[in-house]
């Protein structure tokens, strides 16, 4: 029994300089440089995708539909939100571990998605919920007839009296309401354990049998239906904040089991704390979540101050190495969880490009979240952050999502895809150069990061180096232009190899950026 829970969370075009220039030893044919999973994703939600049917949900036939448009902006693997079926928008709390939500299509739509991303050359993950079920799993229903029901041990439990002298342990604040963790069944004397809220139960993965099943879960998703790799929602949270190393432990014999079923098997997990915190479950997670680079990156463009951001960034580096050298960093802007990236910038499409430049240039392997590209606002509570995708105007685009009615994503707010691609200045083409620039340079897609040598308020310049090569990469953060003197040890750095914008450049060892450009330098 898990009853441990009851001993002690741009402004510009990009141009590749000035003219067209000859493939160097930096480069190498679109694609080639980055290969997955050290590859840029892209983060779906598919109910707000595309719609293939009318309906006005997304679905996996939309999605289907729209690959060419993700092979064509750079994208070589897609992280799919929930699709098992469930009662909520959501589907976090997942009612059939095996299944393909009906609103979504059925499990012969999702074994074509699966084929056509795959002759892209794209690679499918999906989220794996797996702290918890949702209340109306078969489990949980068979759970609450009683003590002695089959899969009462697949969740936690305790009594009452034990339950309320741990109150002031366990209370934690949600949707602004005071609530326990531990929760109420109906015609039960004892409370279910449920970390995020009554209708999730968290599973008991000190039972043998629960575990088990669980590694069964994973096994079919690999072996019979051939997803790449999983997203784990929620990974420091399966046993309770106090047993760290059980976490730790749990997620080495779970990379174990799904390496068995797919020796390639990609697995991210969701650690939403510290770096040092974080670091430890690279012991079986093959990537993390950056959260502290996204903060760090959403800071310094908000306030225009580079500061730390590299040594940050080589301090979270630093703790991953400690734990294995083989890590996938999973660098990102927001997710699904928090305000869009645009929105905590004020709407600045100018800021949002250079923040996008930060991300593509920095080291990791860079996840973009659906609209991002387009500069989709949002902000919380979370249907909001999750609003559909405008791929047209609105009496042109019979593939919209209207499941929800947007309150920030609107046509007056944010110009559709179809326009953007005509717009050689558009956020979407910042988006799709930068990528396919990063795709194309070893360097960008796999060198190491150090702090460059030429340094200045307001620019965050780092040096990215790759079997003996080097880039010098400089980024305006700030509202105003700026010239930058190289530094004696870096003015060997005399040819652009991309520029966000025309007026940047370099004469005779000084770098003039305009606001919110960048420029790269071999």
């Amino acid at each position: 029994m898990k009853h441990a829970y009851l001993l002690p969370l741009l402004a510009g075009s990009l141009a590749l300089a000035c003219s067209p220039q000859p493939e160097t030893s930096q480069q190498s044919p679109q694609g080639a440089a980055s290969q997955w999973p050290n590859a840029v994703h892209y983060e779906i939600f598919v109910q707000s995708f595309a719609d293939s049917n009318g309906d006005g949900i997304g679905d996996l036939r939309g999605l289907t539909s729209k690959l060419d448009y993700l092979q064509d902006l750079g994208i070589k693997g897609v992280w799919l939100m929930p699709i098992h079926p469930s009662p909520s928008y959501h589907k976090y709390d997942v009612t059939d571990y095996y299944g393909i939500h009906p609103d979504y299509g059925s499990m012969d739509d999702f074994k074509t998605l699966l084929r056509e991303a795959h002759q892209r050359d794209i690679k499918i993950i999906i989220d794996l919920v797996i702290n918890h079920s949702g209340k109306d799993h078969p489990w949980f229903q068979d759970a609450i007839t009683g003590p002695d029901a089959r899969y009462r041990d697949y969740y936690v439990w305790a009594n009452y009296d034990s339950v309320a002298s741990q109150l002031a342990r366990k209370t934690v604040s949600l949707d602004s309401d005071n609530l326990t963790q531990w929760h109420e069944a109906p015609g039960n004397e004892q409370r279910y354990y449920g970390f995020f809220w009554g209708g999730m139960p968290d599973l008991n993965f000190d039972n043998p049998a629960l575990k088990e099943e669980i590694f069964k879960v994973g096994r079919y998703w690999l072996q019979e239906i051939g997803v790449d790799g999983f997203r784990l929602d929620a990974a420091r949270h399966i046993f309770p904040d106090d047993r760290p190393q059980d976490n730790h432990a749990f997620w080495v014999e779970f990379r174990q089991e799904m390496e068995k079923a797919k020796p390639d098997v990609f697995l991210v997990g969701e650690v939403w704390t510290p770096a040092h915190e974080a670091a430890p479950y690279l012991k079986g997670l093959h990537s993390l979540f950056n959260f502290d680079l996204g903060y760090a990156i959403t800071r310094a463009v908000q306030s225009g101050q580079a500061d730390s951001l590299v040594e940050e960034h080589q301090q979270i580096m630093r703790f991953y190495q400690s734990v294995t050298p083989d890590y996938i960093d999973a660098t990102f802007l927001t997710n699904h969880d928090q305000n869009r990236i645009i929105s905590e910038l004020g709407g600045d499409i100018a800021k949002a490009k250079v923040a996008a430049s930060l991300l593509l240039t920095l080291p990791g392997s860079p996840f973009l979240y659906y609209g991002e590209e387009i500069g989709m606002p949002g902000k919380k509570p979370d249907p909001n952050i999750r609003e559909p995708f405008l791929w047209n105007l609105p009496d042109e685009d019979n593939i919209r999502t209207s499941w929800i009615t947007p309150e920030y994503a609107l046509d007056r707010r944010v110009r559709p895809l179809s326009l953007q691609q005509q717009d050689s200045a558009s956020l979407y083409h910042h988006y799709r150069r930068l990528i396919h620039a990063r795709n194309s340079s070893p360097v960008l897609a796999l060198g190491s990061l150090r702090q460059a040598d030429t340094r200045q308020a307001g620019v965050v310049s780092f040096v990215r180096e790759h079997k003996g090569q080097q880039l010098l990469v400089l980024h305006n953060i700030t509202p105003q232009p700026v010239s930058v003197a190289l530094s004696e040890t870096e003015k060997g750095f005399g040819r652009t190899q991309l520029a966000t914008a025309d007026g940047a450049l370099l004469a005779e060892g000084i770098v003039n950026l305009p606001p919110y450009t960048s420029l790269i330098l071999e």
